[in-house]
């Protein structure tokens, strides 16, 4: 085995061990002594690839910023006969749906978004900009066709959803009571009645 393919799978290994570290515990629990001890990756290699936690945090949220989006690119939006309300509910699903065989990126999307460590904070906004900036376009297409009422326009809208993204589904888990949901049609219905009280609230409007 030549150097270069030697070098490019001890990388692998090492970031395959961060990412069941980080991907099982918070940031805040994960260690350096515990990668190399439960991964039988030495010290010296680990430190002559990567310089530490942060860097290697950064590393597998890149990684999962990264496949995330792809999976996305690749969905249509709408899909063909799609409603602008129901192409905007499968958008926040489709995100659960990609999470759903995936529990190691799961984990660190959710350490990324709700326990960020704010050392790191710029340079994982950063890592997030391609998937924040596919999903604002996708919104702003949906809501450019939908009438809104007054007086929100296209920007206040497209501006709400996006925070609205990413609280959706702790949401969706605390109106659960916190319990399990069993199978994803299950998880379909109870995302879609939550997000149909977010989207078009709860008080019936006088015409």
């Amino acid at each position: 085995m030549k150097q270069a393919q030697r070098q490019e799978r001890s990388r692998r290994e090492i970031l395959q061990a961060a990412m069941e570290e980080f991907g099982t515990y918070n940031y805040s629990d994960v260690t350096i002594d515990n990668i190399c001890s439960r991964h039988g990756i030495s010290k010296g290699m680990m430190y002559h690839y990567y310089s530490g936690k942060d860097d290697l945090f950064l590393l597998c949220a890149r990684e999962m910023f990264q496949a995330l989006k792809e999976h996305m690119d690749t969905l249509p939006f709408p899909s063909p006969g799609q409603t602008d309300p129901e192409a905007i509910r499968e958008l926040f699903r489709a995100r659960e749906a990609y999470f759903e065989t995936r529990p190691l990126e799961k984990h660190i999307f959710e350490n990324v978004l709700f326990n960020t460590p704010g050392h790191l904070a710029g340079q994982l906004n950063d890592l997030r900009l391609p998937l924040r900036e596919l999903n604002r376009q996708r919104f702003r297409q949906a809501v450019s066709r939908m009438e809104l009422r007054a007086p929100l326009d296209e920007e206040a809208v497209s501006r709400y959803l996006e925070c609205i993204e990413s609280l959706f589904w702790p949401l969706v888990n605390q109106y659960q009571g916190g319990e399990s949901i069993g199978d994803l049609p299950s998880l379909e219905a109870v995302s879609t009645q939550v997000l149909d009280m977010v989207l078009f609230g709860i008080v019936r409007q006088e015409r």
